[in-house]
């Protein structure tokens, strides 16, 4: 079978699996894990900020992200189709009491559309921006890159107005490997970022926030508050070090399989920037079954929209195999 529908789907390879049985470990809750703290360190380093947590999964770093530039009451901005309110379950309100509003932009960061739609503190008849959220690469919106210049205008915005960023930097690695632009750079734009060990790095499980040491402070609470204060994880924080060793440049073969998929099946590869590829008005529920059935998995994220993600465990014969099946069902 070959499995299209996530980079969420990866298993770890066997070296990844001698890294983990061979971690040192010790009661991460205490602060003992070796293998955690030096994987913070690392990726703190690597983003540009003082200081990071491992966290189970993405939805928990991102919200705990959000928790700690916002408090209940406050309002959180983003795009429309963003992960934090689409596949998040409505935490941010449920469990920590903060809004989210949203704006509609395709996936492409409009720094200026963005900024109109900030509600500004002090006012008693509204409910203030304390941050906005931005998602690098943007999951809905085809695995696009972020534009660095409407980085920088959102972040030169949000210094003088006291408004937060957050950045959820899930496939923050397929962002800069397709623009060359390195992580630091990224980092620093935003005051906290939750990024993903367990899609295209191919870890099994695990994220990890980063912030200034005293929001990572903060955050270790919350994870504990929130169950996700783990003992000995440094089997786990293991993958995520040998990913990052290993795994992170690999992505351009991702994004090339990516490019030959979409030209295969008619898509402008010009719209395809990472390891996302997106069918547009397409029954998707007849392609997806049909496809099951002669052994391609592909993700319906629409009664016309299909969405396909290339990732470590599909080689190239795999890429084409797929292609050709597709390709022959949608000319019918």
């Amino acid at each position: 079978m070959i499995d299209l529908r996530s980079d969420t789907v990866t298993r770890p390879t066997p070296a990844m699996r001698r890294a983990m049985a061979e971690a040192e470990v010790g009661d991460d809750v205490y602060g003992e894990d070796p293998t955690i703290r030096a994987l913070e360190e690392r990726v703190a380093g690597l983003l540009g900020h003082e200081a990071a947590l491992f966290v189970p999964s993405g939805t928990m770093g991102n919200q705990i992200g959000m928790r700690l530039v916002a408090e209940p009451g406050q309002e959180v901005l983003c795009d429309a189709d963003a992960h934090v309110v689409t596949y998040e379950m409505g935490a941010a309100a449920a469990v920590f009491g903060i809004s989210t509003r949203t704006v509609v932009s395709g996936g492409r960061l409009d720094a200026e559309a963005l900024v109109a739609q900030v509600r500004p503190r002090g006012d008693w008849h509204l409910t203030a921006t304390a941050a906005v959220a931005v998602e690098n690469t943007h999951n809905r919106g085809g695995g696009l890159v972020q534009p660095l210049d409407q980085l920088q205008r959102l972040w030169n915005w949000s210094r003088e107005a006291g408004v937060a960023v957050h950045l959820d930097g899930a496939r923050i690695w397929n962002a800069s490997v397709a623009s060359g632009i390195d992580l630091a750079t990224y980092g620093r734009l935003a005051d906290t970022a939750s990024v993903c060990l367990s899609k295209g790095l191919g870890a099994p499980v695990g994220s990890v926030v980063v912030a200034s040491a005293e929001r990572i402070a903060a955050a270790r609470l919350w994870r504990k508050r929130l169950g996700g204060g783990m003992r000995q994880a440094g089997v786990l924080a293991a993958a995520g070090q040998y990913a990052l060793e290993h795994h992170v440049e690999r992505l351009a073969e991702d994004h090339e399989h990516a490019q030959a998929l979409a030209k295969r099946l008619g898509v402008d590869p010009a719209g395809v920037e990472t390891n996302i590829v997106v069918l547009d008005d397409v029954p998707a529920p007849v392609v997806a079954e049909a496809a099951k059935a002669r052994g391609v998995l592909v993700s319906q994220v629409g009664p016309r929209r299909i969405r396909l993600v290339t990732h470590l465990d599909v080689d190239r014969a795999g890429i084409e195999r797929a292609a050709d099946v597709l390709a022959e069902l949608l000319a019918r």
